[in-house]
């Protein structure tokens, strides 16, 4: 499958793609192509982080395609602070924000910011991105709300309130379907999904607003839910786009903030994720920054594995699946909705 990075990035289904590829091929439209589709992605990461979502997302559409022909477009909010690099490849690489009324998106994809206001609505990307919330609804088929963009969402359209946790939601969660939903089909037993979060939205406040709640994890709450808004809503709480090392350079870099004195609490271990062994060096180290806190400490910090069974991608693929055959109108719900 082939990947141009530009600024109208177009994924194809190798199956599509001659060992000889001509000129007018690579910029083309295949004929042969089953179902052809625009994705956007509203990237709104942190810099550190928005490569690795573009690769995240690009890689889960990529398995997820088959003989569909996919245009991607990648855009940011203006209100997210970036730095000079960063700002120098969204310019570069990303579709202008302001002309995505002129795109045909069937599907788009919102993550979330890193948050540093004392509430949602005084963010300064909360205007922003309340009006993707309202644009969205009339003109996608469907569109997924990750992670703080699911709590903005929700806040807004319904005035669901996330609460705080009393500690950092960090791990691989078993998550099990709660519901009938044609998101989920294919499921066999529970899914492996990544949470990162400080805050939570309760299973009791989404239904008593008309959610319907998808998967849901015993130690980690509700994962992913729908509501119909004219387009079909979903959202995450969990992020089944990370890849295997996503989770050990959030960690890292939390570690590395305790140590530089820019947060006050030592990060726990991401639950499920570490063996055994890195599980215990990692405690005695967490001892020992609390007794010698110093930036430098970090080049100290032990040889580290991950468990054998953390792997996500396989219900993420099918996840992403069934959101594409949604989009193409090859699920009855996507052909009952059409006809509403």
């Amino acid at each position: 499958m082939t990947v141009l990075l530009e600024k109208r990035r177009l994924i194809v289904s190798p199956g599509l793609v001659p060992a000889q590829r001509r000129r007018e091929d690579k910029f083309g439209h295949p004929k042969d192509v089953d179902v052809d589709l625009t994705i956007g992605l509203v990237n709104n990461m942190p810099d550190t982080a928005l490569q690795a979502t573009e690769r995240q997302f690009m890689r889960l559409l990529r398995q997820a395609a088959g003989d569909m022909r996919i245009d991607f477009h990648c855009f940011s909010l203006p209100s997210v602070s970036r730095s000079l690099s960063a700002r120098g490849r969204v310019e570069a690489q990303y579709t202008d924000i302001a002309g995505i009324d002129r795109l045909p998106i069937d599907g788009l994809i919102v993550t979330g910011a890193e948050p540093s206001a004392a509430t949602l609505p005084k963010e300064s990307f909360w205007r922003e991105l309340t009006e993707i919330a309202d644009w969205a609804k009339s003109n996608t088929k469907s569109a997924i709300w990750s992670c703080l963009a699911a709590h903005v969402a929700v806040l807004y359209l319904d005035g669901v309130e996330r609460r705080p946790l009393d500690t950092k939601c960090s791990g691989i969660y078993d998550c099990f379907s709660v519901s009938d939903h044609w998101l989920t089909d294919g499921f066999v037993g529970p899914i492996k999904i990544a949470h990162s979060r400080l805050n939570e939205l309760r299973p009791r406040d989404l239904t008593a607003s008309g959610y319907q709640l998808l998967t849901q994890s015993p130690d980690a709450g509700v994962d992913s839910f729908s509501k119909h808004f004219g387009s079909q809503f979903i959202f995450f709480q969990g992020h089944p786009e990370y890849e295997a090392l996503s989770l050990e350079r959030e960690y890292l870099r939390d570690i590395s903030r305790f140590l530089n004195g820019e947060r006050n609490t030592y990060p726990a271990i991401p639950v499920g994720y570490f063996d055994v062994e890195t599980e215990q060096r990692l405690t005695v180290f967490a001892a020992r920054a609390h007794a010698e806190r110093r930036p430098t400490l970090a080049a100290e910090l032990p040889q580290r594995k991950l468990r054998e069974d953390i792997a996500t991608g396989a219900a993420a693929t099918v996840m992403f699946r069934n959101w594409l055959d949604y989009l193409a109108g090859k699920t009855p719900a996507a052909v009952a909705n059409a006809n509403v």
